[in-house]
């Protein structure tokens, strides 16, 4: 009896967790399968779950716009589309503005997190201050960011957008980073201090190397939060600086709405730089969301 109970209760938990796959996998399904699908099967119904019809008009178009009439035609002739350019220019910016700011984030909240740590600066409370920037919406805070950024000429522009994602995400950086160097023993510190290292010294060629895969875990979540960020991009960018996000939500078409073969198209090639980032960073990622998981 025993047996059989646990036999039942692993086919339950096998059912289950093959239905999270199923409901976690099938957005990335159906966006992969509508970037091949042709004008007539975006909205189909019954719908299309795999098109026998597959083409590459949808990435066509998304690298080059002036293609369009060209390669998008349906039963009612030639659509009229209006895109805002080509992808090259968001992926550029997107990989300048997501690059930079995680660099930055990263590197003043290693700092930030060390000295919250080591020296208690701020007292027992200051990391929860920091949290609690991001516990605001960021519709909340865009609009005296519009006019701030606007007053100080930053609107439009690669240095603003940069300013503005590593002031969100810093807070984050700053809460992960810190549960990464608490779990570094702090004797170990203690000990090449004693033999004559400078803080300094210690923080680069002790501390750095022991919470790296911690680090690299969390850049690799704030590259992903600056990637797909929308409202800051959409209202501080404009037409010199468009991001991903914003260049998804540009391909319209002035006779059929959105342009969903076109947008999955677009949000299939933007996954890849996330992909190969973490692909990258794999071997330190695996030790960074362990790390701390034995206590000493």
């Amino acid at each position: 009896m025993p047996s059989t109970r646990r036999f039942g209760l692993g086919w339950v938990k096998t059912f289950v967790v093959l239905t999270a796959m199923v409901i976690a996998l099938f957005p990335v399904f159906w966006l992969v399968s509508t970037a091949f699908k042709p004008y007539n099967e975006w909205q189909a119904w019954p719908p299309v779950w795999v098109s026998r019809q597959p083409t590459l008009q949808n990435y066509r178009i998304v690298f080059f716009p002036e293609l369009a009439q060209k390669f998008a035609a349906n039963e009612k002739g030639n659509l009229s589309y209006k895109v805002s350019g080509s992808a090259w220019k968001a992926f550029a910016d997107s990989a300048i503005i997501s690059g930079f700011a995680t660099f930055f984030s990263v590197v003043f909240g290693t700092l930030a997190a060390y000295s919250i740590v080591r020296f208690g600066i701020g007292g027992t409370t200051y990391p929860f201050q920091f949290l609690t920037v991001r516990m605001f919406p960021p519709i909340a805070v865009v609009v005296p960011m519009v006019v701030l950024f606007s007053a100080l000429r930053l609107s439009d522009t690669l240095t603003g957008l940069i300013l503005a994602y590593t002031a969100f995400t810093l807070p984050f950086s700053i809460w992960m980073i810190r549960s990464f160097i608490e779990e570094t023993p702090e004797e170990l510190e203690g000990v090449a201090m004693v033999h004559g290292m400078g803080r300094l010294q210690v923080f680069l060629t002790i501390t750095l190397p022991l919470v790296r895969g911690g680090i690299l875990a969390t850049a690799l979540f704030i590259f992903i939060l600056n990637w797909s960020e929308f409202l800051f991009a959409l209202t501080l960018g404009g037409s010199k600086v468009v991001t991903v996000t914003v260049q998804v939500a540009n391909y319209v078409s002035a006779s059929s709405g959105k342009l969903y073969g076109v947008q999955a198209a677009m949000g299939t090639i933007s996954t890849i730089p996330v992909l190969l980032l973490g692909y990258l960073i794999q071997r330190h990622l695996v030790r960074g969301l362990t790390f701390g998981a034995v206590k000493r």
